[in-house]
């Protein structure tokens, strides 16, 4: 894949910064609790082709994008079909078919209590925010059935997919609340992974951008659009105001 990103224009990264405000706060309301900033940006294509590789390798054997085809995916991030088949479609599926996992529903539904959710529209329902930060706070739990906990979404069924990179966090507990239950003041290392806490955050965010695309793949081409809209509209206010002026001039 190429590591090729496309420049962002002017308009849309203040768009996208007023947005990921809203985001936010959404995420808060929804989690009932504080989330880090994403710092996702939709326009890195990079990001994006490696934010597709690290699904693929990390979340796509749960978890399904059952409103996405390969073959959109390889047209908006850039990539060949051979790049597509050959690095990100692990299932054996056809070129124009959407990605689903291949775990078989019902025995997800034994494993793990549920069946994993379809994530096609999670970033819209979550916020980008709310999903960096999910990915980041998995913490050993051994009295959890899968050994895993998430300080974000507490006794959420599922391991942490990422462990082996950002390693094995375990909580330092603080008071215990209102009916008893120890609560989590904070997560320490307990064993390294293989990536350090910057090479983490780029990962989890690149996770999270492509999830981001994923969730509104026209947001790639409104961005670009509305340049030219912005242009255009300055360019009609600009005629109007010609139009105008030559107008009353004749009045006057």
């Amino acid at each position: 894949m190429t590591d090729h990103a496309f420049a962002r224009p002017f308009f849309a990264r203040i768009a996208t910064a007023a947005a990921g405000l809203l985001l936010s706060f959404g995420a808060f309301a929804a989690a009932g609790g504080p989330v880090e900033q994403s710092g996702t940006d939709i326009g890195d294509r990079a990001s994006l082709q490696r934010g597709a590789q690290l699904y693929m390798n990390y979340c796509a054997g749960c978890h399904s994008l059952k409103f996405m085809r390969y073959s959109r995916m390889a047209e908006d991030l850039g990539l060949t079909e051979d790049e597509v088949m050959n690095n990100l479609n692990l299932t054996g599926a056809a070129f124009g078919e959407h990605i689903i996992s291949s775990m078989p529903a019902a025995q997800s539904a034994q494993w793990f209590g549920q069946t994993p959710p379809d994530l096609s529209l999670i970033t819209r329902v979550r916020g980008s925010d709310w999903v960096f930060t999910y990915l980041k706070s998995f913490y050993i739990d051994e009295t959890r059935p899968l050994g895993w906990n998430n300080t974000l979404f507490p006794n959420a069924s599922m391991p942490n997919p990422l462990w082996e990179m950002q390693g094995v966090l375990r909580p330092v507990h603080g008071e215990p609340d209102d009916i008893g239950e120890p609560t989590v003041a904070h997560l320490e290392v307990g064993t390294p992974g293989s990536q350090n806490a910057q090479q983490f955050d780029q990962t989890v965010r690149d996770i999270t951008a492509f999830l981001e695309y994923v969730g509104e793949p026209a947001a790639l081409k409104r961005q670009r659009l509305g340049v030219w809209v912005l242009l255009f509209l300055t360019f009609l206010t600009f005629m109007a105001w010609l139009l105008k002026k030559e107008y009353w001039r004749d009045v006057h």
